[in-house]
Parts: structure tokens; C-alpha cells; sequence
């Protein structure tokens, strides 16, 4: 049976047990039980699953069943897909992604070997991206879009897609959105580095950013137009609005439905304060609304740029609920940036790949992207909910924030626990995590992990957190150690 060519029998091995009078759908009867199977250590790991068809044959159900049912557990990790269409059990490491090479200014640990866990974030279950409902997409846009649409775009992109996104934001993020005054973008990076040379083109001198932030997108780019960066701190709330009332900028950005990297979100009082001051100093404030579809124990806040259309800009990204490598971004515009903005798009690149952006707009319109936040939202929460059960159990001096939504969480370290010293012990357990620090702009007040849970299945989040543990559990041991052996020598020093 660890052969890993071998069928197994499809009922007698999967041990399912339909049951057509229940409430729950057939697939996920399927799915659950091949899950307990794996979780009991029934179907060890590297072993090969049955045909679709030949288990679809024998269960009594269409094919399409089990291919759901599969793909769900390859989603959460619990299942991987072999070339030439086989499907195995996943083992802890095989659960866990390739250690991802380094992003420009996101310093990785350092390490001698490939991580067993990595925690990485700012990423999402690229596994799981949904590559049938994007097919159907991309075969209606190639037999139905007319062959002039295949031309040169405006800057702005195409009107299908802004039109589509300006009925789904406005329905479910809240935003004031006008087809009209978005602009369609190669990701987030794209749209924050031509927003800023429009902007510093019209005389602005300064950008301030969240203090901590991230490190790779606005600070490079502001300082490579000249721009002064200025860090404005954060508490678990979000942004300080005192802080903000006495600021003096040109552009104030933000995350305020989920702040990077801490969590925080802002409270409506905060964000009415935050537009007061942007209307009474005329700053403009990007929103970056990064990772809001994903939300667990708390309704979604809806956007601020639904507040005041006219002073805040408002970008969003599928880098996080599709992939980073479709390269979609977009932007609401105050209507005095539209027209610059987008011609400054035109003058980049000359607009973004015109079938992505046809096929993006089919994919909102019928309704599949909406149904692939549905499936994703509980896989994530349930991988946060057991990354949170593992920190509780063998760590619990650490302090979890931003739990409510996103894909990835942070963890305060105890005063004793020094951040490098916790990530490099982390390193020789076979752990891959970031700390805090690097994105602070002033002094770090305290030391902290960012734990990215995304691609990790249950079981291999907590093997990363016993294993963090035991790192952890070293270094005090190391400590109480050299404790003791001062407190021997003292006496025979005197």
C-alpha cells in the first residue's frame, strides 16, 4: 500500500460510507472520511489514491463528486496531485510549500538547510487556485470576445472588468466605486509606484507610511522619487490618530482594515477622525485594502474610500484571494488623479494583458470568485484556529494579535526572548519565521514573530509550533544553564 503506484481498493481502503438521506452533500461525505482516514494514520503518507472514476464508479455518484471532494483535501493540504493524474497523502513535509526564495527587503532567516515548516506570508494557498473555474473563464472570453478587443487599451483598462469590479467592491468592501475611476494595474507594487511619480510630479514632498510597515514597496519607491518618508505609529488598534492630527504630509497610507503587519483594525471613530484631518490638510490617503476578504470572527469592515470618495484612493489586489503571479491590481481614484494616473499607466507598459483582464471580469460576473472565497474562508480559519491551539499549548508567553482575519498572525515575544536569537534557534529546528523588527522605522518596542499560515495543513502548523517550542525551550535552557554555572563560580572567585 506504500507503493506509490498502487491503487487502493476505493471502498474497501477508503472505507466510505455514503449516505444519501443527510443533509450534508455527497462530496463533502466524501471528503470527510478520507480526511479522518488520514488524520487516524489509516492512509499513511505518500500513499496513492484512487482513479476519480473508478471511486465515482463505485460509490454510485458522478465523477465531478470525487473531483471536488479531492480537490478540497488538496487544498488543505491533506492531499497532493501527482503528474500523470495521480493524487497521494500528503506527509507533513510534502504539506509544506518550497521554502520560498528571499523578497527584495523581507530579509529571510538565515539557514543551512531547506526549512521542514515554513512560515512564511504575504502569500496565499497557491494550490488551491481555482484552475477549472478560470479555465471556463478564459474559453468564453477566446470564443466570445471580439477580435477588436485584442487591440491597444486605454490606460485605464478594460471596461468589462472595471465594471464588474466596481459591482462586487461596492457590494461587498463598501467603496463609492464609478467604473469610470478605476484603473486597472500589474498588482499593488504597480499601482503604488505610478500613483507616487504622479503625485511627486504634482509637487508632493512627503509620503507617510504605518510604523511598522513593509519595507519593500512604499519606502523604496519614496525615496527613489526623493520623497521624505515619515513613520507614523501604530497601536492594536491600527494607526494613532493623535499621531495623524499632528502630521504634516502629502500622502498618508494606510491599512486600515487589517494593518500590516500587526493587525489592528480601525475603528470607524479613528477613521472619521483620520478623514477630517486628510479634508482639513488637503493629504490624500491610500487605502490598501490587501487582505480584507478574509475575515473570521468579526464582520468586515467596509472600506474608508466609501467614506470619502474624493480623498482616498483606494488599491486592491487579487495577489492574496487568487495569486501574485496574475499580476491584477486596481485602483479608485479621486477624479482629478484619473485621467494623470492613467496616463501614466499607458506611458509604463501599455496597459495590462487585455485576456487576463477579460477573464478576471467573466470570473466576477458568474459568480465564481465570490465562491472561491466561500471555499477558502473556513480552510484558513481552520488553519488559524490550530495555529492558535498549537501557540496556547507549548508557547502560550506568546502573545497573538491580528487574529481576526488575513493570512498570517503576530506573536509578541516574552521580554526574555531576544527576536534573532529566537528566529535563528527556530532555524536549526527546521522552522522558517520573520520577526517584526525589520519593518519598524523607529526602535522596535518589542520583539516579535509573523507567522504565515496560509499553505501549512493542521498537522504540519503543529508540528512547526512544537518544534518552535523546542527551540525556544533550548535557548532557555542554554540561559539557565550559564545562570547556574555563574552562580557556582561566583563563590570561588572570591
Amino acid at each position: 500500500m506504500s507503493n506509490l503506484g498502487t491503487n487502493l481498493s476505493p471502498v474497501s481502503e477508503l472505507a466510505i460510507d455514503l449516505d444519501r438521506h443527510r443533509g450534508d452533500a455527497l462530496h463533502r461525505q466524501i471528503g470527510s472520511s478520507i480526511r479522518q482516514r488520514i488524520r487516524s494514520g489509516a492512509l499513511p503518507a505518500g500513499v496513492t489514491l484512487p482513479p476519480t472514476r473508478a471511486l465515482a464508479a463505485e460509490l454510485g455518484v458522478t465523477r465531478g463528486v470525487v473531483v471536488e471532494a479531492y480537490g478540497q483535501l488538496v487544498a488543505e493540504g491533506y492531499l497532493i496531485s501527482r503528474g500523470g493524474g495521480y493524487t497521494q497523502v500528503a506527509s507533513a513535509a510534502a504539506a509544506a510549500p518550497p521554502a520560498a526564495p528571499p523578497t527584495p527587503g523581507r530579509p529571510s532567516p538565515s539557514r543551512s538547510a531547506r526549512p521542514v515548516v515554513d512560515f512564511g506570508y504575504g502569500r496565499s494557498n497557491l494550490a488551491a487556485f481555482p484552475r477549472a473555474a478560470w479555465l471556463r473563464s478564459v474559453r468564453r472570453v477566446l470564443t466570445e470576445a471580439a477580435g477588436e478587443r485584442l487591440g491597444y487599451l486605454d490606460g485605464r483598462g478594460a471596461v468589462e472588468v472595471r465594471s464588474a469590479l466596481a459591482d462586487y467592491l461596492n457590494r461587498v468592501r463598501g467603496t463609492n466605486a464609478d467604473p469610470e475611476r478605476i484603473v486597472i494595474t500589474n498588482g499593488y507594487a504597480q499601482a503604488l509606484s505610478l500613483l507616487m511619480g504622479v503625485l511627486a510630479a504634482r509637487g508632493a514632498r512627503s509620503v507617510a507610511v504605518e510604523d511598522p510597515s513593509a519595507s519593500d514597496d512604499a519606502r523604496p519607491l519614496a525615496q527613489a522619487l526623493g520623497l521624505n518618508v515619515v513613520g507614523v505609529p501604530v497601536c492594536g488598534d491600527g494607526v494613532r490618530v493623535d499621531a495623524v492630527a499632528e502630521l504634516s504630509a502629502d500622502i498618508l497610507i494606510l491599512t486600515p482594515s487589517h494593518q500590516w503587519p500587526t493587525g489592528g483594525v480601525l475603528s470607524p471613530q479613528a477613521r472619521v477622525a483620520v478623514l477630517a484631518w486628510a479634508q482639513r490638510t488637503g493629504t490624500l490617503v491610500l487605502e490598501d485594502d490587501y487582505d480584507a476578504e478574509y475575515r473570521y470572527d468579526r464582520a468586515p469592515i467596509g472600506a474608508m474610500q466609501g467614506l470619502d470618495p474624493d480623498r482616498v484612493a483606494y488599491a486592491g489586489t487579487a495577489s492574496k484571494t487568487l495569486a501574485p503571479g496574475i499580476r491584477l491590481g486596481w485602483l479608485i481614484l479621486p477624479p482629478e488623479l484619473v485621467e494623470p494616473f492613467a496616463e501614466a499607466k499607458l506611458l509604463a507598459d501599455r496597459g495590462s494583458p487585455i485576456l487576463d483582464q477579460l477573464t478576471f471580469a467573466d470570473f466576477l460576473s458568474q459568480g465564481e470568485f465570490d465562491r472561491h472565497l466561500r471555499r477558502m474562508r473556513p480552510i484558513y480559519r481552520s488553519r488559524r484556529d490550530a495555529l492558535l491551539t498549537a501557540l496556547a499549548q507549548h508557547l502560550p508567553e506568546l502573545e497573538p494579535t491580528g487574529i481576526a482575519a488575513g493570512l498570517h498572525l503576530v506573536a509578541w515575544l516574552p521580554p526574555d526572548l531576544e527576536e534573532a536569537t529566537v528566529i535563528a534557534a527556530a532555524a536549526r529546528e527546521g522552522v522558517a519565521i520573520a520577526g517584526v523588527s525589520p519593518y519598524w522605522l523607529s526602535p522596535a518596542p518589542r520583539g516579535g514573530l509573523i507567522f504565515g499560515y496560509s499553505n501549512l495543513n493542521e498537522r504540519t502548523i503543529t508540528d512547526g509550533i512544537t518544534r518552535l517550542a523546542r527551540a525556544v525551550s533550548n535557548l532557555r535552557g542554554c540561559t539557565t544553564g550559564r545562570r547556574q554555572t555563574s552562580g557556582r563560580r561566583a563563590p570561588r572567585a572570591v
